[in-house]
This record gives structure tokens, sequence and C-alpha cells, in this order.
């Protein structure tokens, strides 16, 4: 057992490896990282480090998050990047790139200065759900610090950043990957920015709450692992730039280009993304996302996104609690698939629910809702019934 323990230990840690140096050793040292990967800092202040994420998913298929800072020590002229790495079950971006602002700062002054740091944060409990921990810390010609670590009380969208993903393609183009994600097919993006690839795809998956991507998802594909862009399955993947000439797969996908001045976004599409959502249902979600500030900020964005796309999956499949069937308050429950398809007056939204009811996605999220009592209430349900809510004081006011 111990050395079996040991031998998954060894392969995580080469996988980690992996994901933190995706170009293998095909990169050079560096005087300064791009300049948006820091956009918060003056222009004249170098860039030196980015930051990015990874899925590490175990035999079971169970996922851990890897949440990766590289910077360039202190220094002058062109050096190789350091990599430091945070594995976690829980995610919490916002959390893990504090602690990592924390480690870059005593990093510019030496490497010592990091472990003392490290030992607080081994001692201190992790926080709990919208709990904060105080950490003290010791940095010369500051003094003792007092650095807080909180973490959030609902943690689904904080590893999210929506900004990059509207940065980089339209409303009508998110809507199309949406669209092609919903459907669970197989999607590579392409851009040579690591945070840019995992900020995107990340945003992705999140657009499908609350229904969860069951399939293979590699937000950095490893260069050593690039044949994995041929796998007939579905897919998320993420690609640098240098090496989307080996993607070479003609068959059903969608691949897409993020990087700036680009001559076109969809390099290949199987050609029905525009048509997969119901029109009406399509024209909600832009015009929802219409409503969000051009400047807004990144908790504003995290707000208004999901509110736009959520309502999609209420109006869609909103209804599955009717179609299942009990023979007791705490039996199991059975999904009756063929009176859920058809319960809808409109053909398009008939077509499209039929579709998504054959994704493994969808099928992971009836079960369990089979296998739960009919009175516990999951966060759909709770969406659900606020939607309705919503809609009776609006027919009342009329």
């Amino acid at each position: 057992m111990v050395r079996f323990q040991k031998e998954e230990e060894e392969k995580t840690l080469k996988a980690i490896t992996l994901f933190c140096f995706p170009e293998g050793i095909n990169w050079a040292p560096l005087t300064e990282y791009r300049r948006y990967q820091r956009a918060r800092r003056s222009p004249d202040t170098p860039v030196l480090s980015e930051t990015f994420s990874f899925v590490l998913t175990e035999v079971d298929g169970s996922r851990r998050n890897g949440y990766c800072r590289r910077l360039l020590p202190h220094g002058k002229g062109a050096r190789p990047p350091e990599a430091y790495c945070i594995i976690s079950k829980v995610a919490c971006f916002g959390l893990f790139s504090k602690i990592f602002d924390e480690v870059e700062k005593r990093r510019q002054i030496s490497m010592a200065m990091i472990y003392p740091f490290m030992q607080s944060l081994r001692e201190a409990p992790f926080p709990a759900p919208g709990n904060t921990v105080k950490i003290k810390s010791f940095i010369p010609d500051s003094g003792t610090e007092i650095i807080s670590l909180t973490r959030p009380t609902d943690s689904w969208l904080e590893h999210v950043d929506f900004r990059t993903l509207f940065r980089c393609l339209s409303d009508e183009e998110v809507l199309q990957v949406f669209a092609a994600t919903v459907l669970e097919r197989r999607i590579i993006f392409i851009a040579e920015e690591l945070g840019t690839l995992s900020q995107v795809i990340h945003a992705v998956s999140v657009l499908l709450h609350p229904f969860i991507w069951q399939h293979t998802l590699i937000s950095i594909v490893p260069e050593i692992l690039i044949d994995v862009v041929m796998a007939p399955t579905p897919y998320l993947l993420g690609v640098q730039k240098r090496f989307a000439d080996q993607v070479t797969d003609q068959g059903d996908l969608l691949a897409v280009d993020l990087s700036e001045g680009r001559t076109q976004t969809f390099i290949r599409q199987v050609g029905d993304e525009n048509s997969i959502l119901p029109h009406k249902l399509k024209e909600e979600i832009l015009q929802a996302l219409k409503m969000r500030n051009e400047t807004a900020t990144l908790d504003e964005l995290n707000q208004v996104v999901p509110e736009a796309f959520l309502p999609f999956f209420v109006k869609t499949v909103g209804h599955f609690a009717k179609h299942i069937t009990r023979t007791g308050l705490n039996q199991e429950g059975h999904f009756q698939k063929r009176t859920f398809c058809k319960a809808h007056e409109s053909k398009s939204t008939r077509r499209f629910v039929k579709k998504f009811v054959e994704t493994q996605m969808f099928d992971l999220f009836i079960q369990e809702v089979e296998q739960r009592s009919a009175s516990q209430e999951g966060f759909f349900e709770q969406k659900i019934a606020e939607y309705h809510k919503k809609m009776k004081e609006k027919m009342m006011k009329q």
C-alpha cells in the first residue's frame, strides 16, 4: 500500500512538472513576461511573473486544481523562470493568488525569505468557507506583517476570470463556443499565453453551471501530450500557438484562435454552431450580456455573466422535477425522459433538449437528483424557484 502511494506521488510530481512547463525543452530564458499578464501594473514596470491554472484528473475521475506562478528571480538580463505550484481539491484561486503574491515579494529579496512564510502557512489551519486566517510573517525593512487569507463562501466562481474570455471573443463567438460545449464536442483553444488558455477554458466550463463538464479537460496541453488532440472523445483543450501546426485532425471539432491580431477566430468548426441553441433563448442571452458595463470589475462581470447563461438552462430543462416519479418521499426517483423531452411547445427547444439529455453532464445530474430524497433541494432547484417567483411577480404587475 505504501509503495503504491509512493508511486502515485511520483506520477503526480512528474505530471505537475509537465503542466508547470508545458513547453518542454522549447523555451528560452526571459527578461520579462508579456505586458497584459499583469495589466494592473504601470506600463513602465517590468512584468516578472505569470499565473495560470490546470486540472489533474485522477484514476477514479476525481479532479484536483493546480495553480502555478512562474516568476523571474531578481537579476539582470535573460534568466530561466522558477515555478511555484499549489495543488488542491478546493478551488480558491483568489486565496492562492494572494499566497503567490507574498511568495513573489519574498523571492525578489532572497529564496531564504520564502521558507519562514511557507512554514507559517503549513502551521495555519485551512480556512472554512467564508472564514479568514491571519499569518504573521517578517520581511526586512518592513518588519512583521499580518497577512489575511480569506476563503470565499461559495467558490464555484472563485477561480474564474470572465474578462479574459470576453476580451478574446465577441459575445456571438462566446455563444458559439457555449453551444458546442453544451453538446460535449471536441474543442481546442489556441493562444501563446498560458494564463489566457487556462482562464478561457475555466470560464467556458463554468458557463455550464449547474452542469459539470465530465470529459477530458486540459487547460494547457504539454508538448509531450499533444497527441491527445487526436482523441475521438469530447474534450476541452488549451494548446499553445507554437504547437498549433500539430493539430492536424480533420474530424468534427471546434478550434478557436484566441491570439491577438488573428485573421479568423474559428480555424475549424462543424458548421452548425450558430443553430444549436434555440434562437429566442440565444437572443435573450445576448441581450443580458449587453447589460454589462465595458469597464465592469471582475466581481461585477462574475455576477452578470452567470445571470445571463443560467436562465437558459432554467428555461430548457428546468422542468425536470415534474418528470421524476417516486413511490415514496425517500425512495429513489425514476426520470421519465420521453415525457420530459416532449414537454416544450417550441420545436427548436424540443430539438435542443433531445440532444442535451444524451450528454454525460445531464445524465450525471439526473442520476444525482434521482438518488436524493424529494425533499432535498440543490442549487439548480433554488434558481428555478427564484425564476418562477420573478415571473409570477412580473405577471401580477401587468
